[in-house]
């Protein structure tokens, strides 16, 4: 109702100023208005800034109503004295009557529209009485209308009738626009009330869903798709739908993602927003409406913890398997090793060879011996000694490492060690020495990647991972130098027992390293581009027993080696 009273005042106003204009230029300039046109027009001036100061106290709907029976009340009274002093039932203006009656019907509804005609009817027969049947002194007031009493009488019924059929007509339109109001607004909130609960039921479907439009571009993206992907609905909307997955190959789906035949199922690899691994199994169906394709659907599930777990477990099956048969055979080789080993040393003293025999027996020996250390080193591998559990500070643990590295920094050239620990402590439940053994690996690995000279640099964290009751803290030891990288296809293998890219070396500092921070029940991030050096960080659970845990609930994602 604010808005229609807002629009009562300002027509009001409108059309007394279009009276006056019109009034004055019809005169031409003949002397000044009548004077009933400047007192009605000033007054209802006055009124018009009144009703609009009223406007701002009148808040509630009952008072408003008040305040559109005032407004009508009034007007309906000017507008009679405008017909009485213009001619009475001649008058021209009693057209006005039809304005009141017209706004008070769509105000105040049919029984406001014909309470508003009934009383118009009333007051223009009062003055048309007064006309025909008014004494003289009346007749200076209102003048006669010149016309004959059945004239008179005609006129004012057909006004009459008009101004009683325009209140019942236009309150009875006014009631049904109630009613298709009413009813729309409960339309558009039983509809309000649907869509939420559809947005509710996408955003809470545990797995990623989307919509897209016919040319393919996402229209909606819920709540675990966002998380799986790390797109954002914004970053979302409108792009090709396979592009949020960042597949290399645009038909790693089987076919062109852009006319795919639906209903379709596939499993993909592809892409995070940060650039991590993505696995997905995806259902996608078309999206129709009256029979024809809009666009289409698609559901799917992040498979990549599963995939990696299942890639680590085969790994460890083979592994095992590869361990327990090696072990044996190191054992076979290693003893006729020892006997032959100390047959050439005994040969070699009790012998008087050549020069060239005495270097080739000398060799063999050195041999021998190297060998037997690759075969110890291999069965501590497979084999590795039981855990010693401690509380230890990892900063404190580490300074006594770097002592040994720094040591070894001084034998390399143009090779500089960094070192920035966690400024608080840092403690975990680890093996010390076989954490030291971590850390001189990594570095021997780090300096060995860098023949011309780099950085280390090892720093020193905790953070926390997982969310609410899933969550843990854990320590990180970080390894990052400028060396030569690894090749990407080198990246998958670099764990695996013997191998190696080095000349020299036996391909087991990196296999004993994974098997330790693994019997931690750790894991290692590894980020490394050729040429630009490499970053290994290890992780390791604040407490043992819930390293096995944040794998197996999904704490932390494995980052593909």
């Amino acid at each position: 109702m604010t808005h229609t009273l807002y629009w009562l005042i300002g027509v009001r106003a409108a059309m007394v100023t279009l009276l006056l204009g019109v009034t004055m230029v019809l005169q031409g300039g003949r002397g000044t208005p009548h004077p009933i046109f400047l007192v009605l027009g000033g007054l209802t001036y006055a009124l018009t800034v009144a009703y609009l100061l009223l406007m701002r106290r009148m808040a509630t709907p009952n008072r408003q109503v008040r305040l559109a029976s005032f407004q009508i009340g009034a007007d309906v009274l000017m507008e009679t004295v405008l017909v009485a002093r213009t001619g009475g039932i001649a008058s021209p203006f009693s057209l006005l009557y039809i304005v009141s009656v017209s706004f008070a019907s769509l105000l105040l509804r049919r029984t406001g529209g014909v309470s508003t005609a009934v009383t118009t009817v009333l007051l223009l027969g009062g003055v048309t009485v007064a006309q025909l049947y008014g004494p003289v002194s009346v007749m200076t007031w209102v003048p006669p209308s010149g016309l004959t009493e059945s004239d008179t009488l005609h006129a004012f019924g057909v006004h009459g009738l008009a101004l009683f059929v325009v209140g019942f007509m236009g309150g009875t339109v006014a009631e049904q626009l109630k009613r298709a109001g009413q009813s729309l607004i409960k339309t558009e909130e039983g509809l309000s009330r649907l869509q939420a609960f559809h947005e509710n039921i996408v955003q809470s479907v545990s797995s990623g869903l989307f919509t897209t439009d016919a040319e393919g571009r996402i229209t909606a993206f819920n709540r675990a798709a966002q998380e799986a992907t790390g797109v954002s609905m914004e970053a979302a909307r409108s792009r090709p739908w396979w592009e949020v997955f960042q597949w290399p190959d645009g038909r790693v789906i089987g076919a062109d993602p852009s006319t795919v035949p639906l209903p379709h199922r596939f499993e993909a690899e592809g892409r995070r927003a940060d650039g991590s691994r993505l696995v997905v199994g995806m259902t996608l169906a078309a999206l129709t409406e009256n029979g024809l394709r809009t666009g289409l659907v698609g559901i799917f599930k992040d498979l990549t913890q599963i995939r990696d777990m299942e890639e680590e477990m085969r790994r460890r099956e083979w592994l095992a398997s590869l361990g327990e048969m090696s072990a044996g055979m190191a054992h076979e080789i290693r003893n006729p090793l020892a006997a032959l080993a100390g047959a050439m040393q005994m040969l070699r003293k009790d012998l008087t060879l050549e020069e060239t025999n005495a270097r080739l027996m000398d060799i063999a020996t050195r041999e021998a011996k190297r060998l037997d250390a690759i075969v110890t080193e291999f069965l501590l591998y497979a084999r590795p000694p039981a855990l010693h559990l401690k509380d230890c500070d990892i900063n404190a643990l580490l300074a006594e490492t770097l002592d040994l590295i720094r040591h070894e920094v001084t034998n390399r050239q143009g090779i500089t060690l960094t070192a920035k620990p966690a400024q608080q402590k840092t403690m975990a439940e680890v093996d010390p020495d076989q954490l030291k053994q971590v850390a001189w690996n990594l570095a021997v690995n780090a300096f060995d990647a860098m023949p011309t000279g780099g950085e280390l640099r090892i720093t020193t964290g905790t953070r926390t991972v997982g969310s609410g009751k899933k969550s843990g803290q854990v320590v990180e030891i970080e390894f990052r130098d400028t060396g030569e990288g690894i090749r990407k296809q080198d990246l998958d293998k670099i764990f695996l027992p013997f191998f190696t890219t080095k000349r020299t070396g036996s391909g087991l500092g990196l296999a004993a390293v994974h098997r330790i921070v693994d019997l931690h029940g750790g894991w290692i991030r590894v980020e490394s581009e050729e040429g630009k050096g490499s970053c290994f960080v290890v992780c390791l659970p604040v407490s043992a027993d819930a390293g096995p845990r944040l794998w197996h609930e999904g704490r932390e994602p494995w980052k593909r080696f």
